[in-house]
């Protein structure tokens, strides 16, 4: 149980930090938001690719990589500008 949840912490780290990568310009929310919107993201990813029939496969499961990364690259973007916009208000 407890390595379940620090794979899910580093999974949502990795996922997080690539989908600030890609993005363009400045995320301005925190690392523990990136690591949650990640995890989110990979979880996510998986039931995604399950319903396309690709979340287990011979090998290294790029299709299902590529689907988490996506939906992390969405969902920090989305987090980040309604982030962005509270912090502004403030």
């Amino acid at each position: 149980m407890l390595w379940a949840i620090i794979v899910a912490i580093v999974v949502g780290l990795i996922l997080g930090v690539l989908a600030k990568l890609i993005l363009p310009g400045k995320q301005n929310i925190p690392l523990w938001l990136t690591i949650l919107v990640g995890i989110a993201a990979a979880f996510l990813g998986n039931y995604v690719a399950q319903l396309f029939g690709v979340r287990v496969t011979a090998g290294f499961d790029w299709i299902r990589h590529l689907i988490q990364v996506i939906l992390a690259v969405i969902g920090v973007g989305a987090v980040a500008s309604f982030y962005g916009k509270k912090g502004a208000a403030h």
